[in-house]
């Protein structure tokens, strides 16, 4: 099993650790059962590899900026039927337009990555790359295997520092509630929503005191998942379909529009930062 941490045994055994320590024999038994149906219903059918979306969005508006994607799998935007229907593509083509600037696209995010894989992620850029904004969303891997909240943060604080020190604006996307997940059974799936919550908030605040803005994913395309999964959730399940990452860009986009300078209200669920 590769890092992506198909939710099987890896939320089992990180997403709920000190929970499932406290519990009997027979209630481990019992999520380490649903952890196995949950892993052979979601499976891997979209394999490992984004697609490919980095390039110039809305070219003729002219007077580039640059967007950095870093992360795990939705960073990078696996269950895109089309490049252009990634996150990264959906966020530089509806930033394009409203601050009416062209924008480039890069894509550092890699399918399976964990916090402590940023710092990786960045050094893997051209020597001289000073991104205007950078998304992260990364988490749910740490979740599902059983990194320590403070160790994920820590990760996160580091990337965040060295992309400001590159003069880039910082735009993060909180962990996702594992409790979407309908593939996964109950109580495991509630056992796995409130150890993303927790890193969730633990991220937030900790980007929000760096001087980044923050987007509370939970919040803002939560429920439309939670309500419409069919549309929203890809084949397996698990990542986002093409309309997802639409509704998700479409969540995220005022904070990405700000970061770049534009003038836009700050909807409920995004928090600017206590430092600029």
């Amino acid at each position: 099993m590769r890092r992506e941490g198909w939710i099987g045994a890896g939320v089992v055994v990180g997403a709920v650790g000190a929970a499932v320590g406290g519990l009997t024999y027979g209630g481990r038994e019992l999520l380490h059962r649903q952890a196995a149906v949950a892993r052979g219903v979601i499976g891997k059918p979209l394999g490992e590899q984004a697609p490919q979306a980095d390039k110039v969005y809305k070219k003729r508006l002219g007077d580039r900026l640059d967007l950095l994607m870093l992360g795990d799998s939705l960073a990078a935007g696996l269950g895109a039927d089309l490049p252009s229907e990634t996150l990264g593509a959906r966020l530089a083509k509806g930033a394009a337009k409203r601050i009416h600037r062209s924008i480039r696209l890069t894509t550092a995010a890699r399918v399976g990555d964990h916090a402590s894989d940023l710092a990786g992620q960045i050094e893997s850029l051209p020597r001289g790359y000073r991104p205007d904004v950078a998304v992260i969303i990364v988490g749910g891997n740490d979740v599902t295997h059983r990194h320590p909240v403070p160790s994920s943060v820590a990760h996160l604080q580091d990337a965040i520092r060295t992309l400001q020190a590159r003069g880039a604006a910082v735009v993060v996307g909180t962990c996702p509630d594992l409790g979407m997940l309908r593939a996964v059974p109950q109580p495991l799936r509630t056992l796995g929503s409130l150890a993303s919550r927790q890193l969730a908030t633990a991220q937030r605040e900790a980007a929000l005191a760096l001087g980044a803005r923050v987007v509370d994913l939970r919040q803002v395309a939560g429920p439309f998942f939670v309500t419409n999964p069919d549309e929203m959730f890809s084949i397996d399940r698990f990542h986002p379909s093409s309309l997802g990452y639409r509704r998700t860009a479409k969540a995220m986009l005022a904070s990405v529009v700000a970061a770049l300078g534009g003038e836009v209200d700050v909807p409920h669920g995004h928090h600017v930062p206590l430092i600029r």
